[in-house]
């Protein structure tokens, strides 16, 4: 290899299982107008990555084929406020299982004080998710309730720990009881073992809930609006569970509930500068501050992607999983 290449995961054939992910040699991207270079020290894992790898999630325009949402690196060609040898994590639109990216300069942010490289990685794709969907979009405010469910995915674990930064109550989800354990341990005020019990009933048994974030679907949906308070929000990020709803409309109207849903990876690279530029100001001091840390459940080097997708898929970790680069 050759200063002009390097290594990075593409998937054989085009789509297919974690096997089907190889480590191949492509020629290293170029900045353009911009954009910054960076030398990936660390790449986070997401379950969209895993829907791009099946063939259901291609990359908008202009992005890279590879997956990869986020990394985390030092700048070799700077843009904008940055120079080389900056240390950033950024949100990418693909690209990022490599050992090089370049991305829109708008889109990085500064490694926050005190966190790794590994740490850094796992931040963009959850935290941008989380701001746009429970702030934005669900507009939580302090002395309000969120319910989470997935609380120990990437999202979750996240989810938990931004709503009580912000001041507001925090009501988990998960499956099994270690998880919902975990949640608590992670913040949640309280935390539901969703195998053993109702999380409507408990939810509503605390005080109901001002806004949902559901990465599940399915026959969720029905209990999510049962568990919601008046003008609640409901928020819509997957649907692992079930992409299909039937919704009361008469119950939707009695509570003047609002439904609500989005994707990140899809919006205009403006509107992502916007989000950076947010979240700088208003997430980036909490880290600071001790109140949000990424909870890292296992890394793997880069040419093992396919081991960590699977690892992914079984669906017994905590927190997000991370490829090492360098």
């Amino acid at each position: 290899m050759n200063s002009s290449t390097m290594i990075a995961i593409a998937v054989d054939g085009g789509r297919g299982g974690p096997e089907a992910m190889k480590a191949v040699e492509i020629p290293r991207p170029v900045a353009g107008p911009g954009q910054i270079l960076i030398k990936v020290e660390a790449a986070g894992i997401n379950r969209p990555d895993i829907l791009q790898r099946m063939g259901g999630y291609p990359p908008p325009p202009g992005s890279p084929d590879t997956m990869g949402l986020e990394v985390a690196g030092e700048v070799v060609t700077g843009a904008g406020r940055w120079t080389a040898g900056d240390k950033v994590t950024a949100l990418l639109g693909g690209g990022g299982y490599a050992e090089y990216a370049v991305v829109d300069a708008r889109h990085a942010l500064p490694v926050p004080a005190g966190l790794s490289m590994i740490e850094a990685a796992a931040l963009p794709e959850t935290v941008f998710t989380v701001f746009a969907n429970v702030f934005e979009h669900g507009r939580l405010k302090a002395g309000e309730t969120l319910l989470v469910h997935g609380a120990t995915s990437g999202i979750g674990t996240t989810a938990i720990q931004m709503a009580k930064a912000a001041g507001a109550k925090v009501i988990a989800t998960a499956r099994g009881a270690d998880k919902a354990r975990s949640a608590l341990d992670l913040g949640a005020d309280i935390a539901i073992d969703t195998l053993t019990e109702d999380f409507a009933e408990r939810t509503l048994a605390a005080g109901g809930a001002d806004v949902v974030l559901d990465m599940v679907g399915g026959d969720y949906v029905s209990k999510n609006l049962e568990a919601l308070n008046m003008d609640g929000r409901i928020v819509f990020i997957a649907s692992l569970g079930g992409a299909e709803l039937s919704l009361p409309i008469f119950r939707i109207m009695q509570k003047r509930a609002v439904i609500t849903g989005s994707t990140l990876r899809p919006r205009s690279a403006d509107e992502k500068a916007r989000l950076a530029e947010a979240i700088e100001a208003m997430v980036w001091p909490w880290i600071a501050a001790g109140k949000l840390k990424p909870r890292i459940d296992k890394t793997f080097p880069l040419r093992q992607a396919g081991e960590a997708h699977a690892w992914l898929e079984a669906g017994a970790h905590l927190g997000k999983i991370v490829l090492i680069a360098a």
